[in-house]
């Protein structure tokens, strides 16, 4: 039985570049408008959860990201929690700034947040980041104390310590992290998640609801679903597997069509 607070099919909804990031063209309305759209081409799909991500404001700061970010930020999330019918909606700031997630979930109504790195160290293209568990259970029990944390072990796009295993780093955040569920991913954006890490954070910790975070695909969600509770979704899902491209109907269709015959 799935222990997934959530559910099993979670879909990615990347943000374009947004107002002070490198990229930004200016248009911040045609960003919320491909937001709007890839929601409701993921609700039509039977998706049961969706998750906001400032993906496009790459290269991004290691943990507290401006104000101005949070603003869009809290404005895009709105907008799609107002597009998705009613599905549980997550926000994930990064590269790893869950203080202004939890805030942005408390003002939008989101029902979870996503962090890279809750407890420990991790290295990454950002430099060393440093999880921050003590001050977001702080945050998230003053402010929204509804909202989930959906935490990563060993996230991508970063190496671990020397000497830290998944298993430990795992129980760490299950256990002392005050997380609800735990992510675990490939080693980078779209690569496929090794079944043998997840395999081998569900034996450290059997109650932790367990996703994947990275590279499922039609193909694959059942072999995911088999040892987890539920995947996050989204290079797949777009036009070619383009990350930057919108969310193709079919995609979309096919990997709920998959899930639910798996």
């Amino acid at each position: 039985m799935s222990r997934s607070p959530i559910g099993p099919l979670i879909g990615m909804i990347h943000l374009g570049p947004l107002p002070g990031s490198p990229r930004f063209t200016g248009d911040f309305d045609a960003v919320l408008e491909m937001a709007i759209s890839d929601a409701r081409t993921l609700v039509d799909a039977g998706f049961d959860a969706l998750m906001v991500e400032n993906f496009g404001d790459d290269p991004f700061f290691p943990d507290d990201v401006p104000a101005v970010t949070v603003s869009a930020m809290t404005r895009a999330v709105t907008t799609v929690v107002n597009a998705a019918e009613g599905l549980p909606i997550g926000v994930n700031v990064l590269r790893n700034d869950a203080l202004s997630a939890v805030s942005i979930a408390a003002a939008t109504g989101a029902h979870f947040v996503r962090v890279n790195v809750l407890t420990g160290e991790m290295h990454t293209d950002q430099g060393p980041i440093v999880g921050r568990a003590a001050q977001v259970a702080r945050l998230r029990s003053s402010l929204a104390p509804g909202v989930l944390i959906l935490a990563d072990v060993f996230v991508k796009h970063a190496v671990p310590p020397a000497g830290l295993t998944v298993e430990n780093a795992a129980r760490d955040t299950w256990e002392r992290g005050g997380s609800h569920g735990l992510v675990v991913t490939g080693v980078s954006t779209g690569a496929a998640t090794p079944l043998d890490r997840v395999e081998a954070v569900r034996s450290a910790v059997p109650d932790a609801p367990l996703f994947t975070g990275s590279g499922a695909t039609a193909d694959t969600v059942a072999d995911i679903l088999a040892i987890a509770d539920g995947a996050i979704v989204g290079t797949w899902l777009k036009f070619d597997g383009d990350v930057t491209a919108p969310v193709d109907p079919k995609r979309a269709a096919d990997i709920v069509g998959a899930t639910r015959s798996g």
